[in-house]
């Protein structure tokens, strides 16, 4: 019967760090579908390319840890589609996203293609990724700076003691 590595007590193993593929693909899963395709446009013709899986959905169990470290739970199942493709220089692209979008799907599996050693992974890279990624931070910063202005400061006795 095998430990379990992660009791209570212990820490997580800390997370490794991220590959150039998991940042874009991770890039990719937040952006929507007409975001992705309008910026595929401005870069030269994609090359052929073909479905070989999906895209199809289905429901994964999301899974949680008490305290973030503790003992796993299922937290409840979400939607996820998935989809896989091949362009005619033989680069496969998968993608799994959350939703029912198949045509965010497919253009994540085909974008993840074309970035795995294309002659076009920079120019996609640049055109791409790179404005999308610009974008989300911007979001991301907008929404902070919203939060923030709304944020309240308590005080107690014992802090305002001299």
């Amino acid at each position: 019967m095998a430990s379990n590595p992660h009791t209570p007590d212990s820490k997580p193993p800390s997370a490794p760090a991220r590959t150039d593929r998991q940042h874009w693909m991770a890039v990719l899963a937040r952006a929507t579908a007409a975001d992705i395709a309008t910026l595929l446009d401005t870069c030269a013709p994609a090359p052929a390319w073909q479905v070989l899986r999906g895209p199809e959905s289905g429901l994964v169990m999301v899974r949680g840890r008490t305290g973030g470290g503790g003992e796993p739970f299922n937290l409840g199942e979400m939607t996820v589609t998935r989809c896989t493709v091949r362009t005619e220089e033989g680069q496969v692209g998968h993608a799994y996203v959350a939703g029912r979008d198949g045509n965010k799907t497919k253009l994540a599996a085909l974008v993840d293609a074309l970035l795995q050693g294309s002659s076009r992974a920079s120019l996609i890279q640049q055109r791409v990724i790179e404005p999308l990624e610009r974008g989300q931070r911007a979001q991301r910063e907008t929404t902070a700076r919203k939060a923030a202005a709304t944020r309240v400061q308590f005080f107690s006795l014992a802090s305002m003691r001299t």
